[in-house]
């Protein structure tokens, strides 16, 4: 039996060269077996007087992804990730770095340490920790300022973006770059080295100036930015310690490393990290995808538009369909303008801009989706619209073609009923702006096959999406937990609390907008239409606030007019809306309500509060598959603070008993709106937390 140290980093010889090749699959992770693997087969190169030189390599696609994340939180276990760095650095023979794929996290670290580098072209490297709450704790932030200086270091540690290797080179983080595989670009750095063309230096002997004017600007930055975070300004104290002595400089480092791994935030943004992740995990995994190659959008919308542009630059052959022709043309407008956006950001390159204007169609007639493997229905939210739609697409369509409905809220079920082919039909829910938002929630009806959702979750990973499958009720999991946000919010304003301090009590907790700030950016008209839907079968003892009915009435429908709980006009900040106070002031006259005061943190403790019950009820209802798809549902789709991890990560941090202690208190005012769900009962009988459920 070979020895598993050996098979993970294995240590080959060429001629004085000895290289160590990290072989661990998927992405050479730099977890507790690798570690150990690569400084026993270091010390082993080391104590070989016939080696002069050492090279590190990667197998596979990568050099490393870096650390193993499962890995955080837990104690630390001998050899460190510093220990095996502090041996690579300290060594006598030249050590090379030789890099492919990408070095992120502790990759980059581990080639920090080492005295020369060597990318392969495409390289990306970076210390991307600030997005997981945390800081280069390896001694990332204090070996890059002493390759690329300060300014450069901060810019790269705080935003924790990625770096092309030619930038990596011009900054003085790579040595050189390469065409050839890693290896042998590493073993030509080491023979270079050794004939005296190359100089090795150890990156812990190089100084850092100080850069007062480049530390204020960022600090500024990040406080104006993201004034929620914490890691982004502790990982800037970390790389400012980088002007000290080495050995200072990474005490201090490993200080607030510990720090961060201790907090909350680390904590969310991990949980963020992995809940993206487990949303593949369904029941319908094992079916087969079918074959998408030609999509159907109909509809010329903002959303029908999006979507087509997601396909488009997900390299799909796509045909917009707009049944009324005189908007065919601005439909086709807004696709090209959203292409050029994309190519301008760098998500296409000029070659595959060019490809995708050459694989679009936009046409009225409905007949050019009888060749599409897939068709995406974004037209409006009826139901009578929507059914006759899928009845006309179901004898058009040829056998096998999925039928999808875009709908945020309807029944897809009634939708899947209108058709001969109840099997092939799907909900495909994206967010608007369809090409930018990366939240799909596929909703899975009674007889949707399980070809057809796999299908769908094949296609949302190859455009960058995350999906998550949810089952058919009114508004699925997002739009379902985020009437209950809204309502909390309108009964705040009811009983006392300004929709100005409302917005800025969440914004305060991490949310990029307020709920009435939001409002009125979707349009109040939006959401109007939607409470006149539900309004027949709206429950007589349920608390109904008119608020926003009012101000629609006005003709206020938010951003698009000009004015709805706010006031905007062109280059000066939003301000309340003092129609819409008076509004708010009158309505609570009519109920007799006497205002009282809210503080901020009553405020969020209220809407996080009914965002939790009610995602609780979309888990005991089985709409929701775990508590994880949730919280993936919330950050990718609805603005929930990352940082924050999801409602029902909130819901583990609070705490099943003060959760109910809090239903317990608001249901005096309010028993119809505030029921404690029988599962949080559970939950606290049995001790259990909502981690627990996600398996």
């Amino acid at each position: 039996m070979k020895d598993e140290t050996n098979e993970i980093a294995g240590v080959e010889i060429e001629g004085d060269i000895g290289l160590i090749r990290l072989a661990k699959p998927p992405v050479n992770a730099l977890g507790l077996a690798l570690r150990t693997a690569v400084y026993e087969a270091f010390q082993t190169l080391t104590r070989d007087p016939a080696i002069r030189a050492i090279v590190l390599y990667g197998e596979g696609r990568f050099f490393s992804a870096g650390a193993d994340i499962k890995d955080f939180g837990k104690a630390d276990v001998e050899p460190t990730l510093p220990q095996v760095l502090k041996v690579l650095n300290d060594s006598e023979k030249p050590v090379i770095a030789a890099l492919h794929g990408v070095a992120f996290g502790g990759a980059l670290e581990l080639a920090l340490a080492t005295h020369l580098r060597v990318g392969v072209t495409g390289l990306r490297i970076g210390l991307p920790e600030v997005k997981l709450g945390l800081l280069p704790g390896a001694g990332g932030a204090q070996r890059l300022p002493r390759l690329c200086g300060l300014a450069s270091a901060i810019d790269i540690i705080c935003s924790g973006r990625d770096v092309p290797a030619e930038e990596a080179q011009t900054l003085g983080i790579l040595d050189r770059l390469a065409d050839g595989p890693a290896r042998e670009a590493g073993i030509a750095v080491a023979r270079d080295v050794l004939a005296g063309g190359l100089v090795s230096r150890r990156t812990d002997e190089r100084t850092v100036a100080e850069d007062p004017a480049a530390v204020e600007v960022a600090r500024n930055r990040l406080q104006s930015k993201r004034p929620t975070l914490t890691a982004p300004l502790k990982a800037l104290e970390a790389v400012c310690a980088a002007t000290l002595p080495i050995d200072h400089g990474l005490e201090k480092e490993r200080a607030l490393f510990m720090e961060l791994m201790a907090g909350d935030e680390r904590a969310g943004l991990v949980h963020a990290f992995f809940a993206e992740r487990a949303t593949g995990r369904i029941p319908e995994k094992p079916a087969k995808p079918r074959e998408v190659n030609r999509v159907a959008v109909i509809g010329g919308g903002t959303m029908g538009v999006g979507i087509a542009t997601s396909l488009l630059i997900g390299g799909y052959d796509v045909d917009l369909i707009e049944a009324q022709s005189a908007r065919v043309a601005d439909a086709r407008s807004g696709i090209e303008q959203n292409l050029a956006g994309a190519l301008k950001r760098g998500k296409l390159t000029e070659e595959s801009h060019e490809a995708a204007l050459g694989k679009f169609g936009c046409t009225e007639n409905l007949d050019a989706a009888k060749d599409a493997d897939l068709v995406i229905e974004a037209i409006f939210e009826n139901m009578e619209a929507k059914s006759g739609l899928f009845a006309k697409l179901d004898a058009i369509c040829k056998p096998g073609a999925i039928l999808a409905t875009n709908t945020s809220y309807l029944d897809v079920n009634e939708i899947a009923a209108a058709t001969a082919r109840p099997g092939d039909v799907i909900g495909l829910h994206f967010f608007s702006p369809a090409h930018i938002m990366r939240l799909i929630e596929v909703v899975v009806a009674d007889e949707t096959a399980p070809e057809c959702v796999a299908t769908a979750f094949a296609l949302a990973r190859k455009l960058g999406k995350v999906p998550v499958r949810a089952g058919v009720c009114d508004g699925f999991i997002g739009n379902r937990i985020l009437t209950q946000y809204r309502r909390a919010a309108d009964y705040l304003l009811l009983d006392g609390a300004d929709f100005a301090g409302i917005d800025a009590a969440l914004e305060d907790f991490g949310f990029a907008m307020g709920p009435f700030a939001v409002n009125d950016l979707a349009g109040l008209d939006i959401a109007k239409a939607t409470r006149d839907r539900k309004a027949a079968t709206r429950p007589p003892e349920e608390r109904y606030s008119r608020v926003a009915d009012q101000i629609c009435d006005q003709g206020w429908f938010g951003r698009k007019t000009g004015q709805g709980y706010y006031i905007y006009e062109a280059g000066k900040a939003p301000v309340a809306n003092q129609g819409a106070v008076k509004i708010v002031e009158a309505e609570r006259r009519v109920l007799n309500l006497r205002p009282r005061a809210f503080s901020g943190e009553e405020i969020v403790a209220r809407c996080l509060t009914a965002m939790i019950a009610e995602a609780v009820r979309v888990l005991e209802e089985g709409i929701a598959l775990r508590p994880a798809d949730i919280d993936a549902v919330e950050l990718f789709g609805y603005g929930f603070p990352r940082h924050r991890g999801g409602p029902m990560h909130q819901a583990d941090l609070i705490g099943p008993a003060e959760l109910i202690r809090r239903i317990e208190l608001y249901a005096v005012e309010d028993p119809h709106f505030w029921r404690v769900p029988e599962l949080l009962r559970e939950m606290q009988c049995n001790g259990r937390n909502f981690a627990d459920l996600n398996g």
